[in-house]
């Protein structure tokens, strides 16, 4: 199975940080948020990763280089000075993924889920797996319930997207390379019974301001 990292965002809301660094290239625990995937990715026996580029996109390559560091492959999707969001830039990223399951992981999420134990393909008629996590304080409002292993929409949810999931290709039928989110399709599938679900109590954080990137590098020692 191959993975996916997306790494093309602005960053907006980690400015002034994030003006002139990546947002997955950000420090936590000595090393870029980014690595920290990379070695979770090698150690689950994976070897072939995508990472998108957009914003500062050149400075990840030459942080990265071609993976030989991790015993991994690495492609690069380059999406340019103006990002395509998940959507496109999976849809982009399909010529390095080919036709089979992959992993996504948001490159700006910290994460303590061990990916060898991620399943390796999905059931034949789910066209995603998604981890999910507990509703932090935060946050006023989570994204998807869970029953029974599926993921459902409701009037309350309380389980947040983790930014780590399995994605089929099928779910990307008929999209063109364009700046588009998955969300809609996402929606879809879970309203047709096609989207797993695995709540990860463990620890997830997500590194989108100041704030949270400071409580991150203070529990680990930064």
């Amino acid at each position: 199975m191959k993975a996916m990292i997306l790494a093309a965002g602005y960053g907006k809301r980690l400015r002034p940080l994030t003006d002139h660094t990546p947002k997955p290239l950000v420090p936590v625990g000595g090393k870029p948020l980014i690595v920290h995937h990379l070695e979770k990715i090698a150690s689950a026996g994976m070897t072939e990763v995508v990472i998108n580029l957009g914003h500062l996109g050149s400075k990840i390559p030459e942080a990265l280089g071609n993976g030989s560091g991790w015993g991994l492959s690495i492609e690069y999707s380059d999406e340019g000075p103006d990002p395509l969001e998940t959507g496109g830039g999976m849809a982009k990223a399909l010529e390095f993924l080919g036709t089979d399951t992959f992993m996504l992981v948001n490159g700006d999420v910290w994460c303590d889920l061990d990916f060898c134990t991620t399943p390796k393909k999905l059931d034949s008629n789910d066209q995603a797996l998604l981890y999910l996590v507990p509703q932090p304080n935060w946050r006023d409002r989570g994204d998807f319930s869970e029953n029974s292993g599926r993921v459902i929409e409701s009037e309350n949810p309380k389980f947040l997207y983790a930014g780590i999931a399995l994605y089929h290709p099928s779910i990307l039928d008929g999209a063109k390379v364009e700046k588009f989110s998955i969300v809609p399709r996402l929606k879809k599938a879970i309203s047709e019974n096609r989207v797993a679900g695995i709540i990860h109590n463990g620890e997830w954080d997500d590194v989108g301001t100041p704030e949270r990137l400071k409580v991150i590098q203070d529990e680990h020692g930064i």
